[in-house]
């Protein structure tokens, strides 16, 4: 079987609680449930928690809640054990093929996506399949600030290079992770030497941080509603 496991932990700082706080009207991982529900790929949504407050909320939209022990709760957990804990409690019932990890912090991901990565990872064997996007400046023409306020590039040999001539760079897009469960449980890692990305446009990818990111994504949800992009998507 397929599983989904969205990691909710609570306590966040910059954002409290942030994994419940009402996005336009809802919690924000209820948004990251629902998707994994729609996308038909999962035998089991699992939310991973800390918190009975946040394990009834899971349940209140359709998840399934697993309560994580205190040693994978803390504020410099990495999201592979926390992905390890719930697959070996999974398995105990029922073989495990795969699993996603989705971000709670993700109301942009869309079931299509879900299953463009499901697919992608079963059609090509790999042991991850994962959210990019692009970068929106071309990173080689970065800068780096010395102390003192002056510039530098970090890639000087790249100063009279044309814009159209350098590699397209992409980033993590934060919004889900399709794993092998057999290659993740012996490498223990989401970042695998042979993963494929999952493209996505950039409008469709806001980290959400401080209350600026969290407003910011908020219009960004209401006007891709206007466009329809998200419309039939949940």
């Amino acid at each position: 079987m397929d599983i989904a496991v969205i990691p909710a932990r609570s306590g966040s700082k910059r954002i409290k609680e942030k994994n419940i706080r009402p996005f336009l009207g809802k919690p924000m991982m209820a948004y990251s449930i629902e998707a994994a529900l729609s996308s038909g790929c999962f035998a089991r949504v699992i939310v991973s928690t800390d918190s009975h407050v946040f394990a009834n909320i899971a349940e209140e939209h359709g998840a399934e809640a697993l309560l994580r022990p205190d040693e994978l709760a803390d504020d410099h957990t990495p999201l592979a054990p926390v992905v390890e804990h719930a697959l070996r409690e999974s398995s105990v019932s029922a073989p495990v093929e795969r699993v996603c990890c989705i971000l709670s912090t993700a109301p942009f991901v869309r079931p299509s996506d879900l299953r463009a990565g499901r697919d992608l990872l079963a059609e090509r064997g790999v042991g991850a399949v994962f959210s990019v996007t692009t970068f929106p400046f071309p990173i080689f023409r970065g800068l780096r600030r010395a102390e003192d306020g002056t510039l530098s590039m970090f890639w000087p040999e790249h100063e009279m290079t044309r814009s159209n001539d350098l590699p397209e760079a992409y980033h993590d897009a934060g919004q889900f992770y399709w794993l092998d469960a057999g290659r993740f449980l012996a490498e223990k890692r989401i970042y695998m030497p042979d993963a494929l990305g999952v493209v996505l446009p950039r409008h469709l990818v806001q980290d959400i941080d401080t209350p600026e990111d969290w407003r910011r994504a908020e219009l960004m949800y209401g006007a891709l509603l206007q466009t329809g992009e998200l419309e039939g998507e949940r």
